[in-house]
C-alpha cells in the first residue's frame, strides 16, 4: 500500500517517518500524477489557507476533493482537519476545504502561538497508555454530524469540551500533531482500522 504524504507546506517528512514504521510506502506527493498513484493520503499540519491555495495554483485541489469523495482513506492533523472539515468558522474569505467529514472546525480554536500546549488524552480505539498530544494554534470541532465518530476530547479554558479527533467512515482528523511525539500510534490506527481493506486487498 502507498500512502501519499501531501508536500505542499507544513510538516509531512515527519509524517512520513511516522508511517514507515508500519511496513507501508510512505511518499511526499505535490503533483496529479503522484496522487493519482497513491493508495491513502496523509494532510499534514502547517497553514491551511496556504496548503488549500497551493493546490490550487498547482492544480490539485479538485483531483484531491474528488479522490476523498470517492473514498479514499484520508487523515488530517491540525491544518489537515480544517481542510477534510465541510464547514470553517473563523476562515479567512475565500477559504476552501477539501471536505468530506461533516463538522463545523473553529480555525486557532485554542489561541495562538504562545498559547500552544501538550496534554494526556484518551483516544478510543488505541490502548493505553493515553496519547501525548501537540497542540500548535490547533482548531477543534464546534459541530459534528450525526455520522461522525469522537474519537478524543479536551476541555478548553472556560471548562467546555471540544472533539479533537474524529472519523467519519474512510477519513480520520486530529486538532492535534501525534507526528511531532515520536509516538505514532494514531498512524498506526490510521493504516490498521481504516485502511485495513486495502491492507487486506
Amino acid at each position: 500500500m502507498k500512502i501519499g504524504v501531501l508536500a505542499l507546506q507544513g510538516d509531512f517528512r515527519e509524517h512520513i517517518n511516522s508511517l514507515s514504521d508500519f511496513g507501508v510506502t510512505a511518499v511526499a506527493v505535490k503533483t496529479k500524477e503522484e496522487i493519482q498513484q497513491i493508495d491513502a493520503l496523509v494532510l499534514p499540519g502547517g497553514e491551511s489557507t496556504t496548503i488549500a491555495k497551493l493546490a490550487r495554483s498547482f492544480n490539485l485541489f479538485d483531483l484531491m476533493q474528488k479522490r476523498i469523495s470517492d473514498g479514499m482513506p484520508t487523515y488530517g492533523s491540525c491544518a489537515g482537519m480544517i481542510l477534510l472539515a465541510d464547514r470553517i468558522e473563523d476562515a479567512i474569505v475565500g477559504q476552501e476545504s477539501f471536505g468530506g467529514i461533516d463538522m463545523t472546525v473553529r480555525r486557532n480554536a485554542f489561541g495562538r502561538q504562545v498559547d500552544s500546549f501538550e496534554t494526556e488524552l484518551k483516544f478510543e480505539g488505541i490502548t493505553q497508555p493515553s496519547i501525548r498530544a501537540v497542540f500548535i494554534r490547533a482548531p477543534w470541532v464546534e459541530q459534528l454530524g450525526p455520522g461522525v465518530q469522537v474519537l478524543a476530547e479536551v476541555k478548553s479554558a472556560d471548562g467546555s469540551t471540544h472533539p479533537v479527533a474524529v472519523r467519519q467512515g474512510n477519513l480520520l482528523a486530529t486538532s492535534f500533531h501525534p507526528e511531532l511525539t515520536g509516538d505514532n500510534r494514531v498512524h498506526k490506527f490510521f493504516i490498521e482500522q481504516i485502511c485495513a481493506e486495502l491492507v487486506k486487498g
